[in-house]
């Protein structure tokens, strides 16, 4: 064209590049959204189901982590707690709480209710000032406010009454006292404070304790002291002075503001990994969000194209339809956030008890503007693409864009893609608790979508090159997959992802239930046995082998102690603990042994002689000395009874602590800790008959000694694990419901191109039979080359969740992943032959006037 041309084509086409007010392009976008909004149907269920995802997820942890704030008093029972194992607080001690202000003592311990029959317990014994917050309440007399129980009466909770089969007014026994039951629990007011119990709880006075003689030198229990301050004070710098003050107590102090810290913590992680997966389920979801808007524009071709021939530049043509596609992810990301505000109560509602308190109703801010944020970003990251192709490209182009597939993105508008995407990233790993994970997962997720990406372009070139076969359907199914305007791509992504997650779901809860199964052996013990006294250990196995000539008894000392220093470093002075260093929090349990404890394999250094006579040695688990940084001839200190006891680390050993043996991180060397007063714990495996004899005939020779049953505690894990397969299946179902979305609009954005081959190749003398034979063929192909690559992306992905996120054994079941991933590919399979069907019943006269 000769430059004269060039120049007063411009100035036609200037006559009608007006700046036209936002008022005037909102009214034709409106206009013409009105009529055909249906077009955007994609958009909005993708990015509803995204929205509403993250919404549920933020607002419900942010609702269990408020109400945990809130009730934080009354959770840990004072606004400080001081926990000390194994002994009471010293005058000195009890002074310096009490001068802080008024203190309420508790003790806790295992004991065993015995009845009409006998049951593992949770005795609490508490003084007249408990609780300082909240109120213990009974269901007798009306659910009111009840006092701490009377000398030699005991209150106990529902499951013990149940189970023993005890009401009010029976007599109950734990440990060499004889208890009236005065009342049936029906709210203990810190009982979320008191974390993980293996039994129901029974409450008496804490001077009926005594007479219990369940404590004894070396018996397991733990103090607890409750402080309501006087006045408003700085707890944590009170929290400070107390551990300035005691270095070497072996205290375990909480406040107010984390009265359950192990809830909290859980919360917040299984929160953060939800999230995570929701924001995946979004990003899915953008690829429906670009395949919706790509299809809803090639419907404008002929409409787009006019408005260019007229004179309409390229901007004009981005604000109108942009504003179509702002508007309807307005209001899909608005219904999002109505609907993700409340559905945490109806979680709570179904969830009932599983939940740790009550959310209750509250509109958190935070989690909507992060969940609205990422949706608007996720809309512009994956609705500009084809925006920015349908406007750059000039209206001959649009009119064969039919036949010759969309042009290329411009450079401004992939700035903004990129840019969308990074602050996505940023905002995810700003909120984490966790950032590298976050980063980590984030990443992998768009890895994801860029693998299969790439794989469309691969198998695209693959179609392209390889021999045209002679037969006619898989010469036509192989050139479905390469030629111009093909939605190879967009249905690789969609098959891509389903299968994946299907996979990715299956490995998972099917890992979940092997380790169930798994982590319990062969032959798992009978009972744990806690609290033996040592000088009954002979009279106690007598008991055993009498009930079984063939039982298997295990037992060693048992102690608990407290980590003070290691390495030269004081455990009291660290600014902030090693990140997994669960070992440094509180008390732990310890043993001593002349052998190599059963389950355990040393690994670095040497386990010392059986006649060991030398200071005190200490064999850590290798994962522990890992994560403090420290190694074999690195010293450590613990805290016994407030008695400090430093020893040099002679060995790191590996243990199986799935065995449900008598494993401990902390193993001294023999004669290091003889002195200390301790009891023993047991492991006894005996036959069935011999369960129940053993369950009666012990608690009343050894009324110190705590029987666990093992099965109780494999239920509860058991439900736990279920739990969390669940809520994992729960939040991964919005992303498969998002992969089927995707696949939809792929086949949707395919569909007038394939109209207008199912045209030619019928008035060339095709049949439907032929048509839909290539088109099977077709998807055919992707799904076994995506079925196999969804196997291996599927199985990754399966194997991070449970080995580094929840370090379990990786065991998914092979079976149960086939089926699951020829059902997925069935459906997806399915899916894209169902849509094929409106394409065969297009007429050619018809067809061909609307193309």
């Amino acid at each position: 064209m000769r430059p004269c041309d060039r120049d007063a084509r411009r100035a036609y086409r200037g006559r009608f590049s007006v700046n036209i007010p936002l008022g005037a392009l909102w009214r034709i976008a409106r206009r013409d959204l009105s009529a055909q909004i249906r077009g955007l149907r994609l958009l909005a269920i993708c990015l509803f189901l995204g929205v509403a995802t993250l919404a549920a997820i933020g607002s419900l942890t942010a609702g269990i982590g408020e109400e945990l704030s809130r009730r934080g008093q009354t959770i840990l029972g004072g606004d400080i707690e001081v926990g000390i194992a194994q002994r009471q607080a010293n005058a000195k001690e009890l002074a310096a709480m009490q001068k802080a202000g008024s203190v309420s003592q508790t003790v806790r311990m295992r004991a065993m209710a015995i009845g009409n029959d006998s049951l593992l317990a949770e005795l609490k014994a508490i003084d007249t000032l408990y609780p300082h917050y909240g109120t213990l309440r009974l269901k007798d007399g009306g659910g009111g406010a009840a006092r701490a129980p009377a000398k030699g009466e005991v209150y106990i909770g529902p499951s013990l009454s149940d189970r023993l089969d005890i009401k009010t007014g029976e007599i109950v026994r734990f440990g060499e006292a004889r208890f009236k039951v005065a009342g049936i629990i029906a709210e203990e007011p810190d009982r979320l404070g008191e974390g993980f119990t293996l039994g129901p709880v029974a409450i008496i006075n804490i001077a009926s304790l005594p007479e219990t003689r369940l404590i004894q030198p070396g018996s397991m229990y733990e103090s607890k002291y409750r402080i309501k301050l006087r006045s408003e004070q700085d707890v944590a710098a009170i929290s400070t002075s107390f551990e300035a003050q005691f270095p070497s107590a072996g205290w375990e102090i909480t406040d107010r503001s984390n009265g359950a810290p192990g809830t909290r913590r859980f919360i917040e992680r299984m929160g953060q990994f939800l999230t995570l997966v929701g924001l995946a389920a979004l990003v899915i979801a953008g690829i429906g969000v670009g395949n919706g808007v790509g299809s809803y524009l090639a419907s404008k071709r002929a409409g787009i194209a006019t408005l260019k021939v007229n004179g309409a530049d390229s901007g004009t043509i981005f604000r109108i339809y942009m504003l179509q596609i702002l508007a309807v992810a307005g209001a899909a990301i608005l219904i999002g956030l109505a609907v993700g505000s409340v559905l945490p109560l109806a979680i709570g509602w179904v969830a009932g008890d599983i939940l740790p308190v009550a959310p209750g109703y509250t509109l958190h801010p935070v989690p909507l503007v992060v969940s609205a944020v990422y949706g608007l970003l996720i809309a512009v990251a994956f609705a500009l693409p084809p925006l920015a192709r349908a406007r750059t490209v000039p209206a001959a182009g649009l009119f064969r864009a039919i036949v010759e597939g969309d042009a290329r993105i411009d450079r401004r508008s992939l700035i903004w893609v990129i840019a969308s995407i990074a602050a996505i990233v940023a905002i995810a790993v700003a909120t984490a608790r966790e950032p590298l994970f976050s980063l980590a997962f984030v990443g992998a997720a768009f890895g994801l979508l860029l693998l299969l990406t790439g794989i469309a372009w691969l198998l695209r070139v693959i179609a392209m090159r390889v021999p045209r076969p002679k037969a006619p359907l898989p010469r036509l199914a192989l050139a479905n997959l390469h030629r111009p305007g093909a939605q190879t791509q967009a249905l690789v992504v969609a098959l891509g992802l389903g299968l994946t997650l299907f996979v990715t779901l299956a490995a998972i809860q099917t890992s979940i239930n092997n380790e169930i199964k798994n982590s319990i052996p062969d032959r798992a013990p009978s009972f744990f046995i806690l609290d033996i006294p040592r000088d009954g250990a002979a009279q106690f196995t007598e008991m055993v082998k009498t009930a079984d000539p063939a039982a298997s008894v295990n037992m060693i000392p048992a102690l608990r102690g407290t980590i003070t220093e290691f390495a030269g470093q004081r455990v009291d002075q660290l600014d902030e603990l090693p990140d997994g260093a669960w070992i440094l929090n509180g008390d732990r349990g310890l043993t001593y042994s002349p052998d190599l404890p059963k389950g355990s394999e040393v690994v670095a250094g040497k386990w010392w002689p059986a006649d060991y006579k030398g200071p005190p040695l200490i064999s850590l688990e290798a994962e522990v000395a890992k994560t403090l940084g420290i190694g074999v001839g690195d010293s450590m200190t613990i805290s016994l009874l407030g008695v400090e006891v430093p020893a040099k680390i002679a060995s790191l050993r590996t243990v199986k602590w799935d065995n449900f043996g008598l494993n401990y991180a902390i193993v001294f060397s023999p004669g290091s800790l003889d002195s200390a007063p301790h009891n023993m714990v047991a492991t006894v495996t005996v036959s069935k008959t011999a369960e129940r004899v053993l369950a009666k005939s012990i608690p009343p020779v050894f009324p110190s000694a705590s029987l666990i049953e093992v099965g109780e505690v494999t239920a509860q894990i058991t439900v736990l694990l279920t739990q969390m397969a669940q809520a994992i299946a729960a939040a991964a179902s919005i992303a498969i419901l998002a992969g089927i979305a995707v696949l939809v609009g792929a086949i949707a954005a395919a569909r007038q191109s394939r109209i207008y081959d199912s045209v030619i190749m019928k008035m060339l003398g095709s049949s439907r039979a032929q048509i839909l034979g290539a088109q099977t063929l077709e998807y055919g192909i992707l799904a076994v080359t995506l079925g196999i690559l969804s196997l291996a992306l599927g199985l990754a992905a399966a194997w991070y969740v449970v080995v580094q996120i929840f370090d379990f054994s990786f065991a998914p079941d092979p079976v149960i992943l086939v089926l699951t991933l020829v059902g997925g590919a069935g459906l997806t399979f399915l899916l894209g032959i169902l849509g094929s069907l409106p394409i065969l019943a297009a007429r050619p006269a018809q067809a061909l006037r609307s193309l």
